[in-house]
Protein backbone atom coordinates (compact mmCIF):
# COMPACT_ATOMS: atom_id res chain seq x y z
CA UNK A 1 0.00 0.00 0.00
CA UNK A 2 1.25 3.45 -1.21
CA UNK A 3 0.35 6.61 1.00
CA UNK A 4 0.94 9.88 -0.05
CA UNK A 5 2.39 11.48 3.06
CA UNK A 6 3.10 15.49 3.25
CA UNK A 7 4.70 17.56 6.25
CA UNK A 8 3.37 21.01 6.00
CA UNK A 9 6.62 23.31 7.87
CA UNK A 10 6.72 26.83 8.63
CA UNK A 11 8.64 26.93 5.16
CA UNK A 12 8.58 24.25 3.23
CA UNK A 13 6.04 21.51 2.63
CA UNK A 14 7.63 18.22 1.99
CA UNK A 15 5.65 15.73 -0.14
CA UNK A 16 6.54 11.89 -0.78
CA UNK A 17 5.14 8.39 -1.31
CA UNK A 18 5.96 5.86 2.02
CA UNK A 19 4.52 2.48 1.79
CA UNK A 20 3.67 0.29 5.02
CA UNK A 21 7.04 -0.25 6.59
CA UNK A 22 8.12 3.16 6.09
CA UNK A 23 9.84 3.13 3.39
CA UNK A 24 9.73 7.06 1.64
CA UNK A 25 9.38 5.38 -2.17
CA UNK A 26 9.61 8.82 -3.89
CA UNK A 27 9.97 12.71 -1.83
CA UNK A 28 10.50 16.23 -3.37
CA UNK A 29 9.86 19.55 -1.39
CA UNK A 30 8.99 23.01 -2.35
CA UNK A 31 8.83 26.51 -0.28
CA UNK A 32 5.90 27.68 1.33
CA UNK A 33 6.94 30.66 3.12
CA UNK A 34 3.62 32.73 2.10
CA UNK A 35 2.30 30.04 4.49
CA UNK A 36 -0.77 30.47 2.22
CA UNK A 37 -3.40 27.44 2.82
CA UNK A 38 -4.66 27.57 -0.21
CA UNK A 39 -1.33 27.28 -2.10
CA UNK A 40 -0.46 24.55 0.08
CA UNK A 41 -3.47 22.37 -0.44
CA UNK A 42 -3.29 23.00 -4.18
CA UNK A 43 -0.12 21.35 -4.07
CA UNK A 44 -1.06 18.36 -1.90
CA UNK A 45 -3.68 17.56 -5.13
CA UNK A 46 -1.40 18.34 -7.70
CA UNK A 47 1.07 16.04 -5.75
CA UNK A 48 -1.61 13.06 -5.78
CA UNK A 49 -2.22 13.76 -9.59
CA UNK A 50 1.57 13.09 -9.80
CA UNK A 51 1.19 9.65 -7.94
CA UNK A 52 -1.69 7.88 -8.07
CA UNK A 53 -1.14 4.89 -6.99
CA UNK A 54 -1.50 6.26 -3.55
CA UNK A 55 -4.17 4.71 -1.51
CA UNK A 56 -4.45 7.18 1.48
CA UNK A 57 -2.79 10.75 2.58
CA UNK A 58 -0.98 11.54 5.68
CA UNK A 59 -0.57 14.69 7.00
CA UNK A 60 2.20 16.48 9.25
CA UNK A 61 1.05 19.97 10.00
CA UNK A 62 1.89 22.65 13.15
CA UNK A 63 -0.52 23.87 15.81
CA UNK A 64 -3.13 22.52 17.73
CA UNK A 65 -4.69 19.75 15.99
CA UNK A 66 -7.53 16.93 16.54
CA UNK A 67 -6.06 13.82 15.65
CA UNK A 68 -9.52 11.90 15.20
CA UNK A 69 -11.14 14.71 13.33
CA UNK A 70 -8.71 16.07 11.70
CA UNK A 71 -9.78 20.11 12.74
CA UNK A 72 -7.01 22.33 13.47
CA UNK A 73 -8.12 24.87 16.23
CA UNK A 74 -4.76 26.83 15.63
CA UNK A 75 -1.98 26.34 13.05
CA UNK A 76 0.61 27.10 15.06
CA UNK A 77 3.27 28.72 12.62
CA UNK A 78 0.79 28.64 9.69
CA UNK A 79 -1.82 30.68 11.13
CA UNK A 80 -4.23 30.60 7.59
CA UNK A 81 -5.27 26.79 9.05
CA UNK A 82 -6.42 27.96 12.05
CA UNK A 83 -10.03 26.55 12.48
CA UNK A 84 -9.96 24.83 9.50
CA UNK A 85 -11.09 21.25 8.93
CA UNK A 86 -8.23 19.44 7.28
CA UNK A 87 -9.17 16.05 6.99
CA UNK A 88 -12.33 16.76 6.13
CA UNK A 89 -11.36 18.85 2.88
CA UNK A 90 -9.12 16.12 2.06
CA UNK A 91 -11.16 13.57 2.01
CA UNK A 92 -14.29 15.70 0.45
CA UNK A 93 -11.69 16.47 -2.51
CA UNK A 94 -9.81 13.28 -2.82
CA UNK A 95 -12.14 10.25 -1.59
CA UNK A 96 -9.25 8.99 0.22
CA UNK A 97 -8.54 8.08 3.93
CA UNK A 98 -7.13 10.51 5.32
CA UNK A 99 -5.65 11.58 8.62
CA UNK A 100 -3.75 14.38 10.46
CA UNK A 101 -1.59 14.92 13.35
CA UNK A 102 0.39 17.32 14.88
CA UNK A 103 3.93 17.46 13.46
CA UNK A 104 6.21 17.26 16.76
CA UNK A 105 3.53 14.28 17.45
CA UNK A 106 4.55 12.44 14.54
CA UNK A 107 8.37 13.25 14.56
CA UNK A 108 8.05 11.49 17.91
CA UNK A 109 5.83 8.19 16.66
CA UNK A 110 8.62 8.13 13.74
CA UNK A 111 11.39 7.89 16.64
CA UNK A 112 9.17 5.13 18.48
CA UNK A 113 8.34 3.57 15.26
CA UNK A 114 11.77 3.43 13.55
CA UNK A 115 14.46 5.55 15.67
CA UNK A 116 16.70 4.79 18.34
CA UNK A 117 13.17 5.08 20.55
CA UNK A 118 11.99 1.61 19.57
CA UNK A 119 12.49 0.41 22.83
CA UNK A 120 12.05 3.28 25.32
CA UNK A 121 8.86 4.06 26.95
CA UNK A 122 9.65 7.24 28.13
CA UNK A 123 11.31 9.86 26.26
CA UNK A 124 10.74 13.43 24.75
CA UNK A 125 11.13 14.74 21.19
CA UNK A 126 11.68 18.58 20.52
CA UNK A 127 11.76 19.79 17.06
CA UNK A 128 13.67 23.02 16.12
CA UNK A 129 13.18 25.19 13.47
CA UNK A 130 10.92 28.22 12.55
CA UNK A 131 9.33 27.40 15.63
CA UNK A 132 9.75 25.30 18.76
CA UNK A 133 7.62 22.03 19.48
CA UNK A 134 7.44 18.76 21.57
CA UNK A 135 5.71 15.84 22.45
CA UNK A 136 6.19 13.02 25.26
CA UNK A 137 6.04 9.66 25.27
CA UNK A 138 5.31 8.27 28.93
CA UNK A 139 4.67 4.93 30.79
CA UNK A 140 4.32 3.86 27.03
CA UNK A 141 1.95 5.93 25.57
CA UNK A 142 1.76 9.66 23.56
CA UNK A 143 0.94 11.81 25.84
CA UNK A 144 -1.89 14.09 23.99
CA UNK A 145 -3.61 16.29 26.62
CA UNK A 146 -7.64 17.07 27.41
CA UNK A 147 -7.24 19.85 24.19
CA UNK A 148 -4.71 17.70 22.27
CA UNK A 149 -2.03 21.12 23.43
CA UNK A 150 0.95 18.77 25.50
CA UNK A 151 3.96 18.67 24.46
CA UNK A 152 3.93 22.65 23.52
CA UNK A 153 7.38 23.04 25.04
CA UNK A 154 7.79 26.17 22.92
CA UNK A 155 5.07 28.30 25.47
CA UNK A 156 8.07 27.37 28.62
CA UNK A 157 8.94 30.55 30.00
CA UNK A 158 12.78 30.96 29.44
CA UNK A 159 12.78 34.15 32.11
CA UNK A 160 10.38 35.70 33.85
CA UNK A 161 8.14 38.71 33.09
CA UNK A 162 7.41 42.17 33.85
CA UNK A 163 4.47 42.20 33.04
CA UNK A 164 1.30 40.62 30.57
CA UNK A 165 3.34 39.96 27.87
CA UNK A 166 4.41 37.15 27.97
CA UNK A 167 5.39 35.63 24.10
CA UNK A 168 9.23 37.61 24.52
CA UNK A 169 10.02 35.49 27.48
CA UNK A 170 9.18 32.10 26.07
CA UNK A 171 11.29 29.58 24.11
CA UNK A 172 9.56 29.65 20.93
CA UNK A 173 11.15 33.42 21.37
CA UNK A 174 15.17 32.46 22.08
CA UNK A 175 15.70 28.66 21.29
CA UNK A 176 14.33 28.15 17.28
CA UNK A 177 16.32 29.37 13.96
CA UNK A 178 14.02 32.49 13.63
CA UNK A 179 15.20 33.40 17.56
CA UNK A 180 18.60 33.24 16.59
CA UNK A 181 18.40 34.97 13.52
CA UNK A 182 16.23 37.76 14.88
CA UNK A 183 18.95 38.05 18.07
CA UNK A 184 21.79 38.45 15.65
CA UNK A 185 20.09 40.82 13.36
CA UNK A 186 19.37 43.45 16.07
CA UNK A 187 22.49 43.23 17.82
CA UNK A 188 24.09 43.83 14.41
CA UNK A 189 21.60 46.69 13.19
CA UNK A 190 20.44 44.68 10.05
CA UNK A 191 17.15 43.03 8.75
CA UNK A 192 16.91 39.07 9.62
CA UNK A 193 15.98 38.75 6.17
CA UNK A 194 19.80 39.15 5.58
CA UNK A 195 21.03 36.65 7.88
CA UNK A 196 20.37 32.43 8.25
CA UNK A 197 20.76 30.07 10.82
CA UNK A 198 23.69 29.12 9.36
CA UNK A 199 25.26 32.28 9.42
CA UNK A 200 24.90 32.97 12.82
CA UNK A 201 26.89 29.63 13.11
CA UNK A 202 29.39 30.80 10.66
CA UNK A 203 30.36 33.66 12.81
CA UNK A 204 30.29 32.36 16.11
CA UNK A 205 32.80 29.62 14.92
CA UNK A 206 35.08 32.55 13.65
CA UNK A 207 34.99 34.20 16.87
CA UNK A 208 32.14 37.09 15.97
CA UNK A 209 31.76 38.25 19.69
CA UNK A 210 28.08 39.37 18.44
CA UNK A 211 27.36 35.85 17.28
CA UNK A 212 29.21 34.08 19.91
CA UNK A 213 26.50 36.17 22.84
CA UNK A 214 23.91 35.13 20.29
CA UNK A 215 24.80 31.58 20.00
CA UNK A 216 25.85 31.50 23.90
CA UNK A 217 22.16 33.00 25.26
CA UNK A 218 20.11 30.28 22.86
CA UNK A 219 22.05 27.15 23.99
CA UNK A 220 21.92 28.41 27.62
CA UNK A 221 17.81 28.92 27.05
CA UNK A 222 17.72 25.32 25.76
CA UNK A 223 19.76 24.14 28.56
CA UNK A 224 17.76 25.44 31.15
CA UNK A 225 14.21 24.46 29.35
CA UNK A 226 15.63 20.85 29.41
CA UNK A 227 16.45 20.81 33.01
CA UNK A 228 12.98 22.20 33.47
CA UNK A 229 11.10 18.81 31.04
CA UNK A 230 14.12 16.25 32.12
CA UNK A 231 13.04 17.24 36.28
CA UNK A 232 8.92 16.74 35.01
CA UNK A 233 9.43 13.73 32.85
CA UNK A 234 12.00 11.86 34.30
CA UNK A 235 12.89 10.30 30.49
CA UNK A 236 15.51 7.85 29.33
CA UNK A 237 16.19 10.00 26.86
CA UNK A 238 15.42 13.03 24.83
CA UNK A 239 15.54 13.77 21.07
CA UNK A 240 16.04 16.77 19.04
CA UNK A 241 14.91 17.24 15.36
CA UNK A 242 14.95 20.36 12.88
CA UNK A 243 18.04 21.26 10.61
CA UNK A 244 20.14 23.03 13.66
CA UNK A 245 20.96 18.59 14.24
CA UNK A 246 23.02 19.25 10.79
CA UNK A 247 25.17 21.47 12.80
CA UNK A 248 27.87 18.73 13.49
CA UNK A 249 29.27 20.03 16.62
CA UNK A 250 25.30 21.15 17.98
CA UNK A 251 25.15 17.99 20.52
CA UNK A 252 28.61 18.70 21.98
CA UNK A 253 27.83 21.83 22.45
CA UNK A 254 24.72 21.52 23.75
CA UNK A 255 26.10 18.99 26.18
CA UNK A 256 28.76 21.57 27.71
CA UNK A 257 25.28 23.80 28.68
CA UNK A 258 23.74 20.94 29.99
CA UNK A 259 26.59 20.13 32.14
CA UNK A 260 26.22 23.57 34.71
CA UNK A 261 22.62 22.38 35.37
CA UNK A 262 23.65 18.87 36.15
CA UNK A 263 21.67 17.05 33.51
CA UNK A 264 22.94 13.43 33.06
CA UNK A 265 19.47 12.28 30.66
CA UNK A 266 21.25 11.18 27.46
CA UNK A 267 20.24 14.15 24.57
CA UNK A 268 20.59 12.48 20.90
CA UNK A 269 19.47 13.64 17.40
CA UNK A 270 16.45 12.26 15.53
CA UNK A 271 17.02 9.55 13.71
CA UNK A 272 15.63 10.54 10.22
CA UNK A 273 15.73 14.71 10.13
CA UNK A 274 13.82 16.33 7.88
CA UNK A 275 11.75 12.95 6.91
CA UNK A 276 10.81 12.28 10.68
CA UNK A 277 6.84 14.26 10.03
CA UNK A 278 6.50 12.30 6.89
CA UNK A 279 7.51 8.87 8.39
CA UNK A 280 5.73 9.95 12.05
CA UNK A 281 2.26 11.15 9.73
CA UNK A 282 2.72 7.62 7.55
CA UNK A 283 2.11 5.39 11.45
CA UNK A 284 -0.50 7.47 12.49
CA UNK A 285 -2.53 6.86 9.48
CA UNK A 286 -1.66 3.13 9.39
CA UNK A 287 -2.88 3.20 13.31
CA UNK A 288 -5.67 5.33 12.32
CA UNK A 289 -7.13 2.54 9.62
CA UNK A 290 -5.93 -0.30 11.66
CA UNK A 291 -8.48 1.23 14.56
CA UNK A 292 -11.49 1.85 11.68
CA UNK A 293 -11.61 -1.84 10.93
Amino acid sequence: MNIAAFDIGGTSLKMGVTDTDGNIVTGDSMDISDNSRDKILQEILAWLEKNPSCEGIAISIPGYVDPDSGFISMGGTIRDFDQFHLRKWLQENTSLPTSVENDAHCALLAERWLGKAKKLNDFLMLTIGTGLGGAAFCNGALIRGGRNRAGEFGCLLTSRPADSNIEPHTMSKSCTMTALRENYARAMKISPDEVTGKDVFDAFDNGDETAQKVVDGFYNDLAACLYNLVSVFDPQSVFIGGGITEREPFLNELADHLKKYGVETPVDAATYGNDSGMLGATYHFLQTEQQHR
